[in-house]
């Protein structure tokens, strides 16, 4: 699955996360390395997390979060979809059901 609305949201979390004052989320090239041409850091990282279970209503921690995962659009686009295939039954902006 290749959703492009999916990088079109993480763009945005981005542009919102990481403070990227005067860049259009469209700007952003889908191959675009986070972290050696937008700055990404650590501390970065994890804004970035916060706004991504924001707006994709997931968790994420743990399995498969490295600095690979954060390497792209595309590669957290992966990370994204794969969680969101994780959690079914979990509608677009709807918390997943706490047990």
């Amino acid at each position: 699955m290749d959703d492009p609305s999916i990088k079109q949201r993480i763009k945005r979390v981005l542009v919102e996360s990481l403070v990227l004052d005067g860049l259009d989320p469209e700007e952003i090239e889908d191959e675009v390395s986070l972290r050696d041409e937008l700055g990404l850091d650590s501390v970065d990282a994890l804004e970035l997390v916060l706004g991504l279970e924001t707006e994709f209503a997931i968790k994420i921690q743990g399995k498969g979060l490295d600095q690979e995962t954060f390497r792209t659009v595309s590669a957290l686009a992966s990370f994204v979809e794969q969680r969101l295939q994780e959690a079914p039954g979990v509608e677009e902006g709807q918390a997943p059901a706490q047990s």
